[in-house]
């Protein structure tokens, strides 16, 4: 019977301009390549079983992206990892090989949060960097923070507020930002950032910001108290 695995994995330096089905693509070529024993769905044109939580946008860095695979065999975690990163091009990096519990949830329906690192491209620094620092903790006190949403009807004004779990200012002139993610809120960190400094009657320039997601979360807990896991953390790994 199928086992199956979650992969966490970094895109980063070049690959972060490949789009979503470049990456598919590529990882289905790695998994033939590393030689990983993926099962293939029935019928006609049989396609690797892959799916992947919360694709990233064209431009992103990540440390945290999941895909999940269902294998019929497999070696140790340790001996998988290196044989698919023998595969990996530059940029991209397997992190964690873990087995999944029978009646783990699809990661993409998993999806509630994630962590993001946000710097400023050079030369496109607010103009006193240490007032846009500091004046985080008073914006974070607003009730509500609007923003202009694109629709495919139009704009529509939205309160983003409640889908900003943590923000704060970290040394090296870096934001970190803990927001909803995935299929049933998906805030954006340029949002975030846009909305912040509309609020201080600043612009941002159109390529002012350099993301990194670090990690995604499920929610085991609810709207009032929510209790985030790492996807990671519902694997094991295989010794």
């Amino acid at each position: 019977s199928a086992l199956k695995i979650r992969i966490k994995f970094a895109k980063e330096g070049t690959m972060k301009f490949i789009g979503h089905l470049d990456i598919m693509r590529y990882f289905q070529k790695v998994m033939r390549r590393a030689d990983v024993d993926i099962r293939y769905s029935e019928g006609f044109s049989p396609h690797q079983i892959m799916s992947f939580a919360a694709p990233l946008g064209v431009g992103l860095e990540s440390r945290g992206e999941y895909v999940d695979i269902e294998v019929l065999s497999t070696d140790s975690s340790k001996e998988m990892l290196r044989r698919i990163n023998e595969n990996m091009v530059e940029g991209m990096e397997a992190l964690s090989y873990r087995a999944l519990p029978d009646d783990a949830g699809n990661a993409m329906s998993l999806v509630a949060a994630a962590d993001y690192e946000v710097r400023f491209r050079e030369g496109y620094e607010p103009e006193d960097l240490d007032a846009f620092f500091a004046g985080i903790p008073e914006f974070l006190k607003k009730e509500e923070i609007l923003f202009l949403k694109k629709t495919k009807k139009g704009e529509k004004e939205i309160n983003i507020r409640p889908q900003i779990y943590q923000m704060e200012a970290r040394p090296d002139h870096k934001i970190f930002l803990q927001i909803a993610t995935g299929s049933a809120a998906n805030l954006k960190p340029d949002a975030v950032l846009r909305a912040y400094a509309e609020s201080r009657g600043e612009t941002l320039g159109e390529f002012a910001l350099m993301v990194t997601r670090l990690e995604v979360y499920a929610d085991k807990g609810n709207e009032e108290k929510h209790d985030f896991v790492t996807l990671e953390s519902f694997g094991e790994d295989i010794e």
